[in-house]
């Protein structure tokens, strides 16, 4: 289950990709199955990498592959690359855990290449407000969500580093319901409703029946659980133009 869509990354063979914050790999993986990239996935969580790296291994062959992944632990806060490395970053359900979330925007800046894509998301503004308000519990557990973003406020926090918005969406409005049920019943881990409502959710992702598949595309605007924003970062100036530039104001 993937948030961030891939058309929207305009992915071309040999580009690199980063996924910060990559969890579990579900976007890492599914890049390097469907895209010739290299797809570098790196998260906080040490023994999120490692399952992370044991899913993806019974895909790694040329025969189930077109791209290849590299997994790593590896902070936000100071990503171990170089400047202008990747051609796309991908931020799926990252910031909203993260205290100075502006500096990890920065370091995605940094990394970025001119005229890269960063794809972002985070939960959306409506249905996450409902989860606090259901349960303190939900977002306060170690590692939890620390805020609920509006989508004005990350998209000009993106926008302020130069980075131009062409495209949004949100995703998994059936899972909205899911958690919401899961807050009001966060003391009642064996709740055979939230239970039966987890196995509708595992049947949808895997056999994705066109009815529930419809009803999603339809509520997804309005019971959405993710907001995706995609931006594309400026292009530098040449040096001549710079100089110029340089000499007119002097």
């Amino acid at each position: 289950m993937i948030t961030v869509d891939p058309q929207h990354l305009n992915l071309r063979p040999g580009q690199k990709v980063l996924d910060l914050g990559c969890g579990e790999g579900r976007h890492s993986i599914h890049l390097m199955i469907t895209d010739e990239v290299d797809v570098y996935g790196i998260d906080l969580c040490l023994d999120d990498v490692r399952t992370a790296s044991e899913r993806a291994e019974p895909f790694k062959s040329p025969e189930h592959a077109k791209g290849r992944l590299l997994l790593g632990v590896a902070n936000g806060l100071q990503l171990p690359f170089a400047d202008a490395t990747f051609d796309v970053v991908i931020c799926s359900e990252v910031l909203e855990h993260i205290e100075n979330y502006k500096a990890v925007l920065a370091e995605i800046d940094r990394v970025l290449k001119p005229s890269g894509i960063f794809a972002a998301t985070v939960p959306a503004y409506f249905p996450e407000w409902i989860c606090w308000k259901l349960s303190d519990e939900y977002h306060q557990v170690d590692g939890g969500h620390i805020r609920i973003f509006r989508e004005k406020e990350l998209r000009g926090s993106i926008e302020s580093l130069g980075h131009r918005y062409f495209a949004r969406h949100k995703a998994h409005a059936l899972h909205s319901p899911y958690w919401w049920l899961k807050c009001l019943f966060w003391n009642q881990p064996d709740s055979r409703l939230v239970a039966a409502y987890h196995r509708l959710l595992v049947w949808d992702l895997m056999k994705q029946p066109v009815l529930t598949r419809a009803a999603e595309k339809i509520l997804n605007p309005l019971l959405g659980k993710s907001i995706a924003l995609y931006f594309v970062k400026a292009e530098q100036e040449a040096p001549e133009t710079l100089r110029l530039a340089g000499e007119a104001s002097s």
